[in-house]
């Protein structure tokens, strides 16, 4: 029994790792350390709690329809779920319906994610972290005619505004290093600089080269960000950052071994996602919708889609295990 258990705490926390591709149960421990600092921090303790939910249930579900165990112990159950648990109580009440939605919806990721999976097994991708963006837009968009389901984090639907605004975020070195920080922190919906440091850390215990996509990601959108004059909350609050740190390290290190040419590659990959974040963000204003890692999703799949070899002799990217699990 206590074997089991371990094994079975083992399974979730790689589940929170593998978020970021890391097939780590230390990783996945710091991601959860982070994510309940950030969460009591900014007084949302109700999203700590559903990233635990949404894991669990995700995970569950695997178990229960029998998927590939290699998956299930490699954590590839729980990532989307746990996904899905940030984001619900982020941006909806905190209301006993909410709580069974979201251990639904967890759940129903898991299945989606192996159907995403056979669907893009031809075009040799995965579904990253899609199946956790397809869920939660759809029960997003139907809290708006919900009346017992109030979407508080949410924006209102507006048209979108293409009047000029002043910039103004203050640029002093320790800002931006928390505008940084939180370009990270943000890849679970915490906007904690503290939290960024939990995740850059649990990066480094698995994976150096993790750990320095992400931060290099979440530098190079600061930066175009700060160029390129995007809105002063988004940026310091890091919301141009989580996308490309995902894409970094997905391009950078985990589909392609760490060489010179995938190093630019994941450069450019990192730039566009910073443009794709933005398009999608004026694409979804008017719906008041949240593009998640949407963003991620979509250029990562750009880059990957052209099979080019670089580090790899079949550049099959269906599937990903990682070969440093712990």
């Amino acid at each position: 029994m206590g074997q089991q258990l371990k094994l079975a705490v083992r399974t979730l926390l790689r589940g929170s790792g593998q978020v970021m591709f890391q097939c780590s149960a230390w990783t996945g421990l710091f991601f959860l350390l982070g994510i309940f600092w950030g969460s009591y921090e900014c007084h949302l303790p109700q999203v700590a709690w559903g990233a635990v939910v949404g894991l669990v249930f995700s995970t569950l579900a695997g178990f229960l329809l029998k998927q590939n165990v290699a998956d299930g112990d490699q954590g590839l159950w729980g990532f989307n779920g746990i996904l899905v648990g940030c984001a619900f109580p982020t941006f909806l009440a905190n209301t006993w319906l909410m709580w069974i939605s979201l251990a639904l919806f967890a759940m129903f990721t898991t299945w989606v994610r192996q159907g995403f999976n056979n669907v893009m097994a031809p075009w040799k991708v995965n579904s990253l972290t899609f199946p956790f963006v397809f869920m939660t837009w759809i029960f997003l968009l139907c809290s708006r005619i919900f009346e017992a389901i109030d979407p508080v984090g949410m924006s209102h639907p507006v048209a979108v505004d293409v009047a000029a605004t002043a910039f103004g975020v203050d640029t002093g070195f320790g800002h931006l290093v928390i505008y940084w920080l939180k370009g990270v922190s943000q890849v679970f919906l915490i906007n904690s600089w503290v939290t960024g440091i939990f995740f850059l850390v649990g990066l480094a215990l698995c994976n150096k080269w993790a750990a320095f996509w992400a931060a290099a990601a979440s530098a190079i959108s600061l930066a175009l960000a700060l160029l390129f004059k995007a809105t002063p909350t988004d940026v310091a609050n890091g919301l141009f950052g989580f996308s490309p740190v995902l894409t970094g390290i997905a391009v950078g290190m985990t589909f392609y071994s760490v060489h010179y040419k995938t190093a630019i590659w994941a450069v450019l990959a990192i730039v566009a996602t910073f443009f794709m974040q933005a398009a999608m963000d004026v694409f979804f204003e008017p719906w008041g919708m949240p593009t998640l890692t949407g963003p991620f999703c979509v250029t990562t799949w750009l880059f990957l889609l052209p099979l080019y070899k670089f580090t790899v002799a079949d550049p099959d990217h269906s599937h990903w295990h990682s070969a440093k699990a712990k």
